[in-house]
């Protein structure tokens, strides 16, 4: 069966791509760089520790986006997913509210009637219920209603 044509999901990633790139490029610079200095000079010198800390800094750089750019996508695909199923279920229950035949076929959603609300609402006690000082078990005072 094929697909249904549904707009394709947001994807992530097309700035933190090239910021992975662009890292990449940078770490192959440092590499190549520190290679050169090793294989030609002597003496370790401040050249040799700035290939160093570049290559090694741009290289971990690089992977820290790249797995942020994995993440980005994984989320953005499991979104996608989960606003297709949202979407899937509402259509569905629509579709059985309005093709049910008796009322017995949809279960209806559970609301309060109005006396239980004001029941509700008399047995929680706010703050502003209570007076100055006083504990919110109900001890230590008058309740003023």
């Amino acid at each position: 069966m094929a697909e249904p044509d549904r707009p394709v999901p947001h994807r992530p990633g097309a700035v933190s791509l090239f910021f992975v790139a662009k890292a990449g490029v940078f770490a192959v610079g440092f590499w190549s760089w520190l290679l050169v200095l090793v294989s030609t000079g002597d003496r370790v010198t401040g050249a040799h520790v700035l290939a160093a800390a570049g290559a090694v800094t741009t290289s971990l750089v690089g992977v820290v986006l790249g797995v942020r750019l994995a993440l980005q996508r994984s989320a953005a695909a499991r979104h996608a997913e989960l606003k297709r199923l949202l979407v899937d279920i509402s259509w569905n229950a629509f579709t059985a509210a309005g093709n049910a035949e008796t009322s017995g076929t949809v279960v209806p959603f559970p609301t309060l009637s109005g006396d239980d609300e004001r029941g509700v609402r008399e047995r929680v006690s706010s703050v502003f219920d209570r007076s100055t000082g006083e504990r919110p078990g109900g001890r230590g005072g008058d309740r003023r209603r």
